[in-house]
């Protein structure tokens, strides 16, 4: 963005005003826009205008499974973009809806109501040519389940930012590396199709947002979980340069370290024999059915998937390409909650074989981070477990530590001395857990738990309304985050000063409500010298 003082920030903000404001006025049935593919008309809700179903690429179907994206034929006619479209092949969860349809890669468009459309033209000074900044949803769920439809962004909208959110492939139609697809491969990749996608709504943001009125050059990546991975992901890609400006990590940091195609290559090749592909061919593969491909990958206990250093999508890991500097640079907003792995000790052993005994305690660890039993014990010694409630708590806390908290900061300490980072901790001890049962301990900030104070949630349980004190830091949320997306610094009228981290001071922003403050003590409360000594 070119040098935005407060005056026209002030015209921004203004206009995104009065476009809520005349909403009314306009065409109720929702405006026609013209994307390069074709024209799609939209719907009005409130002062929202929803553009949904647009397909970004070909449907990966066919002799397109397991193949770069390619592009969308043009249409004929206008469109309708009134509702949500397939979202991608997964099993049943409480993060996604099952699917088996391989048609899926549609994105969806939120826009403040106004009845005239953007300007056409590509002339014009930022805000001062109407364009609003645009903010990219990537969903999370462990790159196996989620669709973009769960994820209502009218309360981002309504401060004046264009929002997409994206579906793109999951699991092993979306990840799956194997030799026959490698050698098929012009690059002498496989896997990463995901991703590909992912850059593929990108380019079509590039090419069509302004239409909606969104400034191209003004984009903002943001993803939580696995998407957030996603985000850290396109951050170290070279394909993806150019394509966003700012970046938004939610609880994504919990893998630094991508495995390498061979070792991704090894996974497939066990997915495609449990498929019934004895012969290992792509031929095979690609005639295989959904249902039977879900099943294989599931057979394998594959719990989440990691991209693969393909040499093409990713030529290093995510932590070497921050480490060497060698990523797309811009300013990153980088986070974690104050229990994320509370989540992951409810789903994956209390409501399946109930609380976890202190006799299972060190057998827990082992398995949570995959060490020894005899590592296990020695590092369960800096959790005691005389020191929690619950056995449970004991291993959320270190789960939380070793996986998501001391790896954000490692990120933000890796990128901090080239690119402007603002580092968060989520700390809503109170926040309403919308997606698993009650346990026998208190969810807390638990993952995932942040993202109903930016977005409004489909397809979960209707959850209690936030107190008074929770949309007080809902609106401070929704406030950074499109500050952040307008000028690449979180920080404006109304909100509590949000510092640039650095590895002197090593604050961060603490997320509680009612508002919010700097934090001092995060890499001693969460032990980051055991698990990520500072680089």
């Amino acid at each position: 963005m070119r040098n935005a003082g407060l005056p026209r920030l002030l015209r921004v903000f203004f206009l995104a005003s009065a476009l809520a404001a005349t909403a009314a006025a306009a065409d109720p049935k929702g405006r026609v826009v013209e994307t390069a593919e074709g024209p799609v008309r939209g719907v009005r809700t409130g002062a929202v205008d929803t553009f949904l179903g647009i397909p970004y690429a070909a449907a990966p179907v066919g002799d397109l499974r397991w193949r770069p994206p390619q592009p969308h034929p043009r249409w004929k006619g206008v469109r309708d973009a009134g509702a949500f479209a397939s979202h991608c092949p997964q099993g049943p969860s409480p993060f996604g809806l099952a699917s088996a349809t391989e048609d899926c890669l549609f994105l969806n468009v939120f826009t403040p109501a106004h009845g005239d459309g953007a300007r056409d033209d590509e002339e014009g000074d930022d805000d001062e040519d109407g364009r609003l900044p645009v903010m990219v949803w990537i969903h999370g769920g462990a790159l196996l389940v989620g669709e973009s439809d769960d994820y209502d962004p009218a309360r981002l909208v309504k401060q004046g930012v264009v929002v997409v959110t994206v579906n793109y492939r999951l699991g092993v139609l979306g990840f799956l590396a194997h030799p026959a697809l490698t050698a098929e491969s012009p690059d002498h990749a496989s896997g990463n199709y995901g991703l590909m996608d992912q850059q593929a709504a990108l380019r079509w943001v590039q090419r069509n947002i302004a239409r909606f009125g969104g400034d191209p050059r003004r984009v903002t990546l943001f993803g939580e979980s696995a998407g957030g991975l996603s985000v850290h992901s396109q951050l170290a890609s070279p394909l993806a340069a150019g394509l966003f400006h700012r970046a938004i990590v939610e609880s994504g940091a919990y893998a630094l370290n991508q495995p390498s195609l061979a070792q991704a290559e090894a996974l497939g090749t066990a997915v495609s024999g449990l498929a019934g592909c004895t012969d290992q061919s792509a031929a095979c593969l690609r005639a295989a059915p959904v249902a039977t491909l879900l099943a294989a990958l599931a057979a394998t206990r594959t719990a989440t998937v990691i991209p693969d250093v393909d040499g093409k999508v990713l030529t290093q890991t995510v932590a070497a390409a921050f480490t060497s500097g060698q990523f797309n640079r811009m300013p990153v907003i980088e986070g974690s909650n104050h229990d994320e792995w509370r989540l992951f000790v409810a789903l994956n052993i209390e409501l399946v074989t109930g609380p976890l005994l202190p006799a299972q305690y060190t057998g827990a660890i082992a398995a949570t981070l995959g060490v020894p039993l005899a590592t296990a014990a020695a590092l369960g010694s800096f959790y005691p477990l005389v020191a929690f409630p619950s056995p449970g708590l004991a291993l959320s806390a270190l789960g939380t530590d070793a996986i998501f908290a001391c790896n954000s900061r490692k990120a933000a300490r890796l990128m901090s001395p080239l690119v402007p980072t603002y580092a968060y901790e989520f700390n809503d001890e109170n926040a309403p857990q919308l997606f698993l049962p009650p346990v026998s301990f208190p969810y807390g900030a638990a993952h995932a738990s942040e993202i109903q104070y930016l977005f409004d949630l489909r397809s979960v349980v209707p959850a209690p309304p936030l107190t008074a004190d929770q949309q007080r830091l809902s609106a401070a949320m929704v406030a950074y985050w499109t500050n952040f997306a307008r000028t690449g610094n979180p920080n404006w009228l109304g909100t509590p000063l949000w510092p640039r981290y650095d590895r002197t001071s090593d604050t961060i922003q603490s997320l509680a409500p009612p508002t919010s403050a700097v934090e001092t003590r995060f890499a001693t409360d969460h032990k980051c010298a055991i698990w990520a000594p500072s680089p």
